[in-house]
């Protein structure tokens, strides 16, 4: 007689307020036979405030796929693994992919439960248009590859930034469109948070005076027609001169191939290597 086969739940948990978890979350967390989680401290608190004494193991980016084959195992005898992450829905700018993954592969079944999610309730709390958004994580720390992700989305731009770098994404916002509309969605669903809503140099004017402290979520309008050109025509400056040309150059002829200002592109691409 065959063993029946486990499975994976997937359970997102609170982003800030512990009440925020869901009555299904703590029933999978109370049956799983072992908990996945990236830090086991950080989830014991969630586990002790209600009384869940599954056993936990520790999976995080730099144990994935060991781990991944490791539960997939005991899945495939009959356990039931939940998988969360430090806060909000596991794979979302968070480890769980290899394991969902392997899961797939393995044919045993994946439930995925509803929950808390930081870049939804920053998009609902922004004011900006939902029916079509882009969510991209983390925003890129190069200045080329920045700018063409905020220059060139058609759409609602949803995306996760260091409180460090809030003032220098804002700059390079109000550089592309000071008036372009914008969010910043800080230590949501926490004591302190706070939703600013404004200009994109009304915001970088603000936070430049006040300071960043806490988790934030970036929400941006949708990048006005016209601008997407610029951005692309700037990266297309950037590679040229990372692979040897001078700036000026590179920009006249980017300016000549594409018919946006060359004087704009050298500009761009100066103050991208400052």
């Amino acid at each position: 007689m065959s063993t029946p086969a486990g499975r994976l739940v997937v359970c997102p948990t609170p982003i800030g307020n512990l009440e925020d978890v869901t009555l299904r979350v703590l029933a999978a967390l109370r049956d799983a036979s072992v908990i996945a989680c990236e830090d086991t401290r950080r989830t014991r608190v969630l586990l002790d405030r209600y009384g869940v004494t599954a056993p936990l193991i520790s999976y995080h980016e730099h144990n994935e796929r060991e781990r991944a084959s490791e539960l997939v195992a005991r899945m495939q005898v009959g356990e039931t693994v939940a998988l969360v992450s430090d806060a909000g829905m596991p794979l979302v700018s968070d480890p769980g992919f290899v394991l969902v993954q392997a899961c797939v592969a393995a044919g045993l079944p994946v439930e995925v439960l509803p929950g808390p999610s930081s870049a939804l309730a920053a998009l609902v709390a922004s004011g900006l248009p939902a029916e079509r958004w882009r969510f991209v994580g983390f925003l890129p720390r190069k200045r080329g590859e920045l700018a063409r992700v905020l220059g060139t989305t058609p759409e609602t731009l949803v995306a996760f930034e260091a409180p460090q770098r809030l003032v220098s994404t804002l700059r390079l916002l109000a550089d592309q469109d000071a008036e372009r509309p914008a969010a910043v969605c800080r230590e949501l669903t926490k004591v302190h948070e706070e939703v600013r809503r404004g200009t994109a140099a009304s915001l970088l004017s603000f936070y430049q005076e006040s300071g960043v402290r806490g988790e934030v979520v970036l929400v941006v309008g949708a990048a006005p027609p016209g601008l997407g050109r610029l951005e692309e025509a700037l990266g297309a400056v950037v590679v040229l001169v990372e692979a040897g040309a001078r700036p000026r150059t590179a920009a006249s002829v980017v300016a000549k191939l594409t018919g946006t200002g060359a004087n704009e592109l050298y500009r761009g691409v100066l103050g991208g290597r400052e």
